[in-house]
């Protein structure tokens, strides 16, 4: 149960076409939102979106091709969304792109700077240039993140830097934004099955995890997209400028004495 009312609001989720994105948009599709999905050329099946949204009983979406780093895109985008709304009731920014794989030595200010402009400036840009076409920020703000800040992942190097970035300035625009009602939260997760983890990892990543550490360890694209309902729901508007982290308590157990009561099922000697 939620308190806010979404039937016929719009709610604009960036990167919204496949993975996290596009289950986040259903939680809000399924409560009566009109959603507005952005995605690059050539990485969005329509009919397939638009099936997934059919079969749950929720209002089609508005698939909109838009790059995050340009601001003509972004500017255009919000002008067809003007055309039926005078607001944005929850803008999420999803898009992600950063440079993965390689060492220290790989390491290109270039590729630094191209993390950031997507990874972690879209938050912020979008947010900015929502307010100059409708007057108002969005009533919910999400960014979604994952534990790469504070956790090892090989290769990982300037996604994590970018989304610790982005996590930074969510703290800081929450005090900025709070005299305008404006909320706005990180939204952290564990590894999700999705293209883009087996595109970043490979293909024997989601099988070693699942092996060493239980299903239990991976967080499903539904539970993503209800948290993401759940704080834009008006029962936790007290909270704004927090990284919370969706782990369904992993994080504490996640440490050798799990290997050690699992070591006869995992043949850890």
């Amino acid at each position: 149960m939620i308190r806010n009312d979404f039937r016929n609001k719009a709610v604009l989720v960036t990167g919204g076409t496949k993975g996290l994105g596009l289950a986040i948009a259903l939680a809000f599709g399924k409560q009566g939102a009109q959603t507005y999905l952005t995605y690059k050329w050539g990485s969005a099946d329509m009919d397939a979106v638009r099936k997934t949204f059919t079969d749950a009983g929720a209002p089609e979406p508005q698939i909109i091709e838009a790059d995050a780093s340009y601001k003509e895109d972004t500017v255009a985008l919000l002008e067809t969304i003007k055309q039926n709304h005078d607001h944005i009731e929850v803008f999420v920014s999803n898009v992600s792109f950063a440079m993965v794989g390689g060492g220290f030595e790989t390491y290109k200010k270039r590729s630094f700077l191209k993390s950031l402009e997507y990874s972690a400036w879209p938050m912020i840009g979008y947010t900015q240039q929502i307010h100059d076409v409708f007057g108002s920020y969005p009533r919910y703000i999400l960014g979604t993140s994952c534990d790469g800040p504070e956790r090892y992942y090989p290769g990982y190097d300037f996604v994590a830097a970018s989304k610790a970035v982005m996590e930074t300035f969510c703290k800081y625009m929450a005090k900025h934004l709070f005299v305008e009602n404006s909320r706005i939260n990180i939204l952290r997760s564990r590894p999700i099955s999705t293209d883009s983890l087996r595109a970043t990892f490979g293909e024997d990543f989601e099988p070693f995890l699942r092996k060493w550490y239980g299903d239990e360890y991976m967080i499903t694209l539904e539970e993503v997209g209800n948290t993401a309902l759940a704080l834009c729901s008006g029962l936790m508007d007290a909270m704004t400028g927090q990284v919370i982290l969706l782990d369904r308590g992993v994080a504490f157990q996640d440490n050798t004495m799990r290997f050690f009561e699992h070591r006869e099922e995992y043949g850890v000697e």
